[in-house]
This record gives C-alpha cells, structure tokens and sequence, in this order.
C-alpha cells in the first residue's frame, strides 16, 4: 500500500504546484507518513486508519483544525501546511492531509514522565477548544476493528467481545473530568527539535477524561502505575479512572495490533 499511497499524495501535491521529487517515507503502519521534499510538506495518507475509520477523513480534519488552533495560542505543534491546502482531500481512493515538515531527530524520544509533566499545559489549551469532538473516542476504534476482523474471518473474537462488554458497562463511572484530549499522547508524538519538543498527531483526538491521556503514558497496568502517572500530571485525574483507561486502552491496542497482522 505505501507505493501506491506515496504516489497519490506526490500526484495530488503537484497538482497543487508543489513538486516533490524525493519523497521520503517517514512511517508507514496506521497510516503512511511521507515528507515530500524537497518541499518542506509532510503527507497523511490514510491506510489501515481508513479500513476501520468510516469517518477517517473527519479525524484527518480534526488534526488539522486542532493544530491550527494550538498554533494560534503559541503552543509549539506540527502546523497544517501553508505551502498548499491542507485538507484532508480525497484523491485516487486514498484519504490525505498536509502538514509542515519540522526537523527534528527521530532517534530522541522523551520519557513518559517527561510527557506527563508537559501534559498539564496541552491541556488547558485544548480546554479552549470549541470544535465538535466525538464522545467515545477508544470505544468507536474497538467497535469498528471488532467488525472489521470478523469481516476477515479472523477466528476467537469472543473474548474481545467480552471484555468490551465489561468495560463498558464501566465506561460512565470512569467518564468524569471531561475535556479535549490529544488522545494519543504518547512520547512517540512529540518531535524532538533544536528549540524542543513539538506536540504532533491530534488525528485521535476526542472530548473525553483527562484520565485517558494518561492512561496512554502510565506504562502498565495496576494501581502503582496509575498512581504514579497522577503524581507525576499533578493531580487531576483519579488513579482509578486511569486504571480503568489502561485496561481500555490495553484493549484497544491488543485490538490494533491484530488489525496490523490482518491488513
């Protein structure tokens, strides 16, 4: 898929004068990330993303619109581009957006505590936020993979299943202390540049519990990690609501997982 993804965002770029002759992918899992150079342009193309997101050109626009409005409030995060519309535009079957290229290392990563104690300020920004976000955030993944797997024959769904069933019959005693999230707030999300860290990827942002985004850093499941992980944020958020998230969150990714092996 990623030919044929890097090939579609290089036409549908040029046909908006920006010519790339080089491009370069930069990942390719979710979705297929490709740094167009020599322009300093970044492509989102939509690829396993798009076989269980109905509406992932929607989540592509709230990326964008979210880091639009962050940039507006000085927050320092991986802007729409300004080299050509940003989208998300549909193109030769492939979903894409455009963002800027920012330099940075790859190979530096921040340590989850790191991102915990930044975390505190992203989210009084993204308190401002007034666009329409979705309610159920990791629910929606699960049940879209769920369907899709089964579409694929993919056998011993049952306890997936299950476990859904059980943690959302939770879901309302953890769903407090709600606000827009990044979402996936992991350290792989941040760029490490010259002048530091950059906020990236809000494509799964939604209005949810604060509990959520840290959940996403706590680094295991238990008491001890979530109480850590809410030490570290400085309050906010109840260690057992974070609890709870990582065991959703655990379901989720086990979920992705599978989505990968099966696409």
């Amino acid at each position: 898929m990623s030919t044929s993804a890097v090939q579609a965002a290089v036409a549908l770029a040029a046909s908006h004068g920006v010519v790339s002759t080089d491009p370069a992918v930069l990942k390719d899992g979710s979705n297929v990330i490709v740094h167009l150079r020599p322009a300093p342009v970044v492509a989102r193309v939509a690829a396993r993303t798009a076989l269980v997101r109905p509406s992932v050109a929607d989540h592509f626009g709230r990326d964008l619109s979210v880091s639009a409005f962050l940039a507006s409030r000085g927050v320092p995060v991986v802007t729409p581009s300004a080299e050509l519309a940003p989208g998300p535009h549909v193109f030769d079957g492939f979903v894409i957006s455009f963002s800027t290229y920012v330099p940075h290392d790859p190979a530096v990563e921040l340590t989850r505590a790191d991102v915990l104690k930044m975390l505190p300020d992203l989210h009084a920004e993204l308190r401002l936020y007034s666009g329409a976000l979705p309610a159920r955030g990791p629910l929606d993944d699960v049940d879209h993979t769920l369907t899709y797997l089964a579409g694929q024959g993919v056998a011993g769904l049952e306890p997936f299943h299950s476990r859904r069933a059980e943690l959302l019959e939770l879901w309302d005693e953890h769903y407090n202390d709600v606000q827009p999230l990044h979402g996936d707030s992991h350290y792989g999300n941040l760029l490490m540049t010259s002048s530091g860290p950059v906020w990236n990827d809000f494509e799964d942002t939604w209005r949810g519990p604060v509990a959520w985004d840290l959940a996403c850093l706590a680094g295991a499941a238990g008491k001890e990690a979530a109480q850590r992980a809410v030490e570290i944020y400085g309050g906010g958020a109840a260690p057992q609501d974070v609890e709870f998230h990582v065991e959703v969150r655990i379901l989720f990714g086990t979920l992705w997982g599978m989505l990968m092996e099966n696409s």
